[in-house]
This record gives C-alpha cells, structure tokens and sequence, in this order.
C-alpha cells in the first residue's frame, strides 16, 4: 500500500488527508496543536477546521514529526507560509533520499519574498530538489472533503515528478493536471488571494457584478504582467492555478481573503479581523509581499497597491476605489495597433 504524510492540521492538510484516506492510501497526519489531536482522537473528526467530516480509517494522526514522516513515500506540506521555512527545517533531518515533497501552500515568504519551492531548494539538501512539486488550483477544502469534482494543478520541475503525484492524487471527483511552470503556478496561487480582498471589499460596499467582473480581469492582468517579469508563462494564468483560482477566490462564499475583503468594507480594522477568525488568510501578509515584488520588478498592479493602502495603511475603501477608477485613461493592452511602445 502507498502511504504519505501531510504536514498541517488545518482545514487544508486535513481535507487532503481525508481525500487520500478514501483513495486507500496509508496516511499519516501531523498536527501542531495537541488539543485538536486530541479532539480527533475523541471524535474523528477535526471539529476546529472542517467539522462534520469524519475521517477514513487510513488516516492516522501523530504529534511527533519524525514518526509522522517516517517510512512514507511523499510528504505533503500544508501549513501557512509564514510557519513553512521554520518547518522546513525541522523537517529536513527526517527527510530520505527516496521521498519526494509537495507544497499545498499559496504564499510568498515575508521579507525575502521568494517562492516556497525556491525556500524549500535553500532548506533542504540538492540531492532533494529535483523531487519538489507544488499543488494549486481552485479548491476550497470544504468542498474536496465533501467529494464535489475539483481540478488542481501539480507542478514541479522535475515533469516525471508532477506526473507520478498526479497518478497519486487523482480520483473520480478530484482531476489533477500537470505543469513544469512552477514559478506561475505559484505566483498565481499567491497574487490571486489579494485580488480575492478586493473584491471582498467591492461587495461589502454594495458594488455590483459589474465591478466583480472588473476586478477579476484587470486582476489577473496585473497578476499576469507580475508573472510573465519573473519568467512565468502566459498560459498558466489562462489555466487551473491563474484564472481558474482567482474566480474561485473572489466569488466563493467559502474564500477567507475575500472575507477579509467584505470586513474591511464594513470599515474594520485589521486586527479586529484577525482576532475573529480561526484560520490564517494568506492574502494579508502576500499584499505586503506583492507590493514589494511588483515595486522592485517596475511592474504596474494598481489593484494591489489600493489593497495594500487599505489593509495596512488605513485608507478609507470608498477612496482606494475612486482613485482606481480615475486613473490615466489608456489601452486595455500594452499598445494599440499603430501606436508606437
């Protein structure tokens, strides 16, 4: 029997253990909080993050790192990306040459703002990096541990790599595709969270599906634009982990960074939003490192600079929309025909 771990009690990690329990894949879940442990234990079912979803005798639970890794083929990283470089690091010295690794993580690291994938190749020894692959794509855990059809996307550089994890996680209702793009689908997977606040803010200030449908092209523009100056390419944000997550985040009822979105439109404060959520929204901290990104790359993302100024300067939603709206006029495109660059 195949067997794996998931690194990462939350919603996420758990839904994915849920799924691959059911694939009769040997799991093994490592959780950090000893209560939920514990909860589980109790219950069989992780009541904290995704209740009412029992899971499969497969899966097994562990509160020790080494035992949870040890004797399994893959391990699965899905913790929030502010807590991944230190878990890389207290992973490394379980890790052997015969198992390989995938992020389930969307997110930039704060302050070096590099790719998880790139921090993983910093953590971890070479003789690893070929077998590093990432998962993105529109899929709200709830939903894939409620077996509704989800497509994801795999991607690593390492093509034979993407295409044995996608073997291993595909099922009747989960479809996986494969990418060697890993750089878009990670940037994807990261930028279209802040978008997703943007138009969180949209509704809650009673904007229609004109402005919803507004955002989200002009937003994947900007997250393109971002991607293609990093060496991404153009179709990745055409597919699953682009267009596909960036829909599926800025309309969903179940999206926590449009949550924070339809909060601040109600004019609360950061740390207010914060403190009334269970769950990290991984848009809060990726806004900063967009910015960051796109300022020192000399790319243009207006949407994300309004969600930077609301989110962590206070600058009134009503305001940041007006300035989008009355900016220079110009092409929708870089250049018209006839025009000169």
């Amino acid at each position: 029997m195949k067997k794996v771990c998931i690194i990462g009690g939350g919603s996420w990690g758990s839904a994915m253990a849920i799924h691959l329990g059911r694939l009769q894949i040997d799991t093994n879940l490592w959780l950090r909080e000893k209560e939920i442990y514990d909860e589980i234990l109790r219950t069989g079912e992780n009541k904290t993050f995704l209740p009412k979803v029992p899971f499969p005798s497969s899966v097994s639970f562990f509160l020790d790192l080494k035992e949870a890794i040890k004797g399994t083929e893959s391990v699965f990283i899905a913790v929030p990306s502010r807590f991944c470089r230190k878990l890389y690091t207290e992973i490394a010295p379980f890790l052997t040459s015969e198992q390989s690794i995938m992020s389930l993580t969307k997110g930039i690291e704060e302050g070096t703002l590099k790719r998880l994938s790139e921090v993983m190749t910093e953590v971890f020894p070479s003789s690893f990096h070929s077998r590093i692959a990432v998962l993105s794509g529109p899929s709200f855990a709830r939903e894939v541990a409620g077996s509704h059809p989800t497509a994801v996307v795999i991607s690593s550089e390492n093509l034979e790599l993407a295409k044995k994890m996608q073997s291993l996680v595909s099922s009747m209702y989960f479809r996986a595709y494969r990418s060697d793009d890993i750089i878009g689908v990670e940037l994807a997977g990261a930028c279209k969270n802040v978008i997703a606040i943007a138009t969180g803010i949209s509704d809650s200030l009673g904007f229609g599906s004109n402005s919803m449908a507004a955002l989200v092209t002009r937003g994947l523009t900007e997250m393109t634009r971002l991607g293609l100056n990093l060496g991404a390419r153009q179709e990745t944000y055409a597919g699953l982990a682009g267009v596909g997550d960036l829909v599926l985040t800025c309309t969903g009822k179940l999206s926590r960074n449009r949550y924070v979105g339809i909060e601040l439109g109600k004019g609360k404060t950061l740390d207010e939003i914060i403190a009334g959520m269970k769950m990290i929204a991984e848009g809060i901290t990726t806004t900063l490192s967009v910015r960051q990104l796109a300022q020192r790359e000399n790319v243009e993302m207006p949407i994300c600079e309004q969600v930077f100024s609301v989110l962590h300067q206070g600058k009134n939603p009503k305001v940041a929309f007006r300035d989008l709206m009355s900016r220079e006029l110009k092409n929708e495109y870089k250049t018209a025909r006839g025009e000169k660059k």
